[in-house]
């Protein structure tokens, strides 16, 4: 996808985006995307040492917890005509 940049893309590119965020912001957005690189890093070797003390245990998500109480939730009553009841 990427191949088929040459110089002058790449060129134009950083052109746009010099224009986009300004001289005086792209110092702290480089800072900041380092910084997020660092967490992201860090998080990772976490994830990876934890792994290696508790070998076998799965470890749940979020979304599958969500997603597993939703399914235990009981449905509301219905009617005959399949639609739900309503109280006034």
């Amino acid at each position: 996808m990427l191949g088929n940049l040459n110089g002058w893309h790449l060129i134009i590119l950083l052109v746009v985006i010099l224009l986009l965020f300004g001289a005086a912001k792209l110092p702290a957005l480089a800072k900041s995307m380092g910084q997020s690189a660092r967490v992201f890093k860090g998080e990772m070797k976490a994830m990876k040492e934890d792994d290696a003390k508790n070998p076998g245990v799965v470890q749940s998500t979020d979304a599958a917890d969500a997603s597993s109480a939703d399914a235990t939730a009981p449905a509301a009553p219905s009617t005959s005509d399949g639609t739900a009841d309503k109280k006034p």
